[in-house]
């Protein structure tokens, strides 16, 4: 073993504290459904009435007597708690939190770490919604930082994009330490797991910029398994919004040769090829920006086999989106913050060629903000892991090209 992977040992601090996150992962075999039957029917009385805030101060005088109880519980009642957290709407989440972190500030003055065991079981069941998670990761942290420094070793992977990313900055910084030792070979590998589990653009963008100051060439695209190659058809008309609800002739037939009546005129599908860093596919570059229109995008993707897949899209723009011409799913807002993996959804994939399409809308608005009309979308696994085309079975010959019906 060379000097430089030596320094990437865990210490034995480090051991006793996954030692106790091995402990935490045996007692996570408890069902959420088995903590929940253990509620009195006083707590879940208490609890009813904060789940059941709503808008405009529906709610409140109820959820307000309801807090007042609920935070002068012990720390026994904090697993329940969070329990309530999950599938609560923002307002009732708040509530919930507020009686859980009251509880929390009583109890930590007394050094209780009773409660440990019945939050880490909380955190490590991935069934539990993210925000609730995380706030069980943040008091196991109190109580003892040292075991949350371990915790995130096992949460690289994890469904909480919140936990993820903590995960993930706690292995930039240990690189970024190796790197400040010279140590660039173990640096390297360290950013490069990083970027393999990253899924946030400040995070990437960190990372790469190490990475290639290092002298590695990335293909981000390739690395997270962006669709780059499209065909793209259009403008529609979206004038007022029409253009979501409206079928146009791509949705009920995709014929790549075809030509349509489009908002100014013919319109016939083009090659595009996107080479930006996360994928994105700007309508605006093929059609120039425009305002109240409508577009389509469809990628061929090539499978080795049928197999499940989430796909998953960012846009502020309103989209729809088809998969071998079954509809998956649409959102009609505009300009929103577009993130990676913003929407997910699952599709199923048949061996050989399949066919992505998505429909994109843009609306009036003539703010500068307001320009965008792109997206990014990429085909993965549950977890995450990108599922890249084959470029195998394409080349095999498996239909690609001509008149297609979605």
């Amino acid at each position: 073993m060379s000097r430089g992977l030596q320094r990437l040992n865990v210490r034995p601090r480090l051991l006793r504290s996954l030692a106790i996150f091995a402990l935490l992962g045996h007692l996570a075999a408890t069902s959420p459904a088995e903590v929940a039957a253990g509620v009195s029917p006083d707590l879940a009385r208490e609890i009813q009435a904060i789940r059941a805030v709503g808008l405009e101060g529906a709610g409140n005088p109820q959820a307000s007597a309801a807090w007042t109880k609920l935070s002068a519980l012990d720390g026994a009642a904090m697993p329940e708690l969070l329990n309530a957290m999950d599938g609560a709407n923002a307002l009732a989440a708040n509530w919930l939190r507020a009686a859980i972190e009251a509880i929390a500030d009583r109890e930590f003055r007394s050094t209780n770490n009773a409660v440990a065991g019945d939050l880490g079981r909380f955190l490590l069941d991935a069934r539990h919604d993210s925000k609730p998670r995380r706030l069980a990761f943040d008091l196991l942290t109190r109580l003892d930082p040292s075991t949350g420094e371990a915790l995130l070793a096992g949460m690289l992977n994890d469904p909480s994009p919140d936990l993820r990313a903590e995960a993930v900055q706690k292995l930039i910084r240990q690189a970024s330490q190796v790197m400040s030792r010279s140590n660039q070979p173990a640096a390297r590998i360290l950013f490069q797991q990083a970027l393999g589990f990253a899924r946030t653009a400040p995070q990437i963008d960190e990372i790469a910029k190490s990475l290639r100051d290092l002298g590695e060439k990335l293909d981000l695209p390739a690395v997270f398994g962006f669709v780059t190659h499209w065909k793209v058809v259009g403008p529609f008309d979206s004038t007022g919004g029409k253009g979501f609800a409206a079928v146009y002739p791509p949705e009920e037939k995709l014929d790549f040769e075809g030509e349509y009546d489009g908002k100014s005129g013919k319109a016939k599908w083009q090659e595009f090829v996107t080479t930006d860093d996360y994928g994105l596919v700007s309508l605006n570059k093929p059609f120039s920006p425009l305002k109240g229109v409508a577009g389509y995008a469809c990628a061929e993707f090539f499978s080795d086999r049928d197999q499940e897949v989430e796909l998953r899209l960012g846009s502020e723009n309103a989209w729809k989106l088809w998969l071998n011409g079954k509809f998956l799913f649409g959102q009609n807002e505009y300009h929103l913050n577009k993130a990676i993996d913003q929407y997910r959804m699952n599709g199923q994939l048949h061996r050989g060629r399949n066919l992505i399409l998505v429909k994109l809308c843009q609306n009036e608005q003539k703010e500068d903000w307001a320009g965008d009309w792109d997206f990014q979308l990429r085909v993965c696994d549950p977890q995450g892991a990108p599922i890249r085309s084959s470029t195998a079975v394409a080349q095999a010959g498996s239909g690609a090209g001509g008149a297609a019906t979605p």
